[in-house]
């Protein structure tokens, strides 16, 4: 099966760009998110390819005025690899690693617009992300992060919002293996998904950017974590033995404030200030739209809301969020001050962290 792929410098086996080696549970996937500069108004967005599925997907999610408004589209691949464009979401690589543009054409639903990216700086490459659970891959992925600018406009139900160069925002570019599509019909005997500590805090500030994740397992060890303070101007410093602490929000596994101590006299303190954005709008553990399921038909859109309330905490809808947060980056007597974004998933236990069961309330 040729496609457009193929006549381009892609191939990364000796098979056709279509078939992309043997596992089901291959995904290559974009996303991106941007925020006013106070908060105010939040979006998100994301594309998945899943080869082996024949399916390709994409979301569109604004948050104003305290409501998340979401639009999803599916449709089958026919495994061409270089159509950016899903039901009325496409993007369009305007120049690789550095200026996106996506557009939202109108629908039925309440969510239009055409925003551009541009990246600040080039883009981080995170340590390979690989975890098994007993005999069964789970994850093995690469990805990539930048921090950039916004430019254009979006409309909810008719109010445009024009989105100027001080909205800021961060894209990854994510590819390997993970869980997609419908769930497999014998997991491992250890299950799935019953331990998993995530934590993602990209930030912008006046002339750098900082990122810093940390994948955990139960005991608080590290399997993946990273700290990188980036200038405009391009030079990297990297800190692989960041460290955390986390104030709680009172009967929930939701951060109130956390500080990372990078080393060498840096660190960051953050401290949530805005809406929270529930990452089921872009498909995460949605019960209907989780990435790559077949909805039946050559093109599927959907669109949906959910109000503040229905974002709180216990709604499964609202397990993984990322939230507007205010930042604050302390290097020996510098005080850099900015904004970012906190992106939080945290099942099962996490001893440091005081986090026992399943999805018991932090103590």
């Amino acid at each position: 099966m040729l496609t457009k792929g193929d006549d381009f410098p892609l191939h990364q086996t000796s098979e056709p760009i279509a078939f992309a080696g043997t596992d089901r549970n291959f995904y290559d996937r974009y996303f991106f998110n941007g925020y006013a500069p106070d908060g105010s108004v939040f979006f998100a967005a994301a594309m998945g390819f899943y080869p082996q599925l024949g399916i390709v997907d994409a979301s569109f999610c604004v948050v104003l005025d305290g409501v998340q408004y979401n639009l999803r589209a599916s449709r089958r691949s026919g495994g061409e690899r270089l159509d950016l464009s899903v039901g009325p979401i496409s993007f369009a690589i305007d120049i690789p690693l550095e200026v996106v543009t996506l557009r939202i054409a109108a629908n039925d639903g309440l969510l239009a617009g055409e925003l551009t990216f541009t990246g600040r700086h080039f883009p981080i490459e995170e340590p390979r992300f690989i975890r098994r659970t007993g005999t069964r891959l789970f994850m093995d992925y690469t990805r990539m992060t930048q921090n950039g600018r916004w430019s254009g406009w979006l409309s909810v139900n008719g109010q445009r919002v024009d989105v100027g160069s001080d909205w800021a925002g961060t894209r990854d570019r994510s590819w390997g293996v993970r869980p997609v599509g419908a769930s497999e019909p014998q997991p491992p005997p250890e299950g799935n998904f019953n331990q998993f500590f995530w934590l993602w805090t990209p930030c912008n500030f006046g002339d750098r950017s900082l990122f810093f994740h940390s994948n955990d397992d139960g005991v608080g060890a590290p399997w993946n974590r990273r700290a990188v303070i980036i200038t405009d101007h391009g030079a990297e410093q990297h800190f692989d033995a960041a460290r955390f602490a986390i104030d709680w929000q009172a009967g929930t596994r939701r951060i109130a404030k956390m500080r990372t101590d990078m080393g060498a006299g840096r660190s960051l303190a953050l401290a949530p200030s805005g809406p929270v954005f529930a990452m089921s709008g872009l498909g995460y553990t949605h019960p209907t739209w989780s990435h790559g399921r077949d909805h039946g038909a050559e093109v599927a859109v959907a669109h949906d809301s959910l109000t503040e309330a229905e974002r709180g905490w216990g709604n499964p809808l609202a397990m993984h969020i990322q939230s507007f947060t205010t930042a604050e980056l302390t290097d020996g007597a510098t005080v850099h001050r900015g904004v970012g974004m906190l992106e939080q998933l945290f099942v099962g236990p996490h001893l440091p962290s005081g986090l026992t069961g399943l999805m018991d309330p932090a103590a």
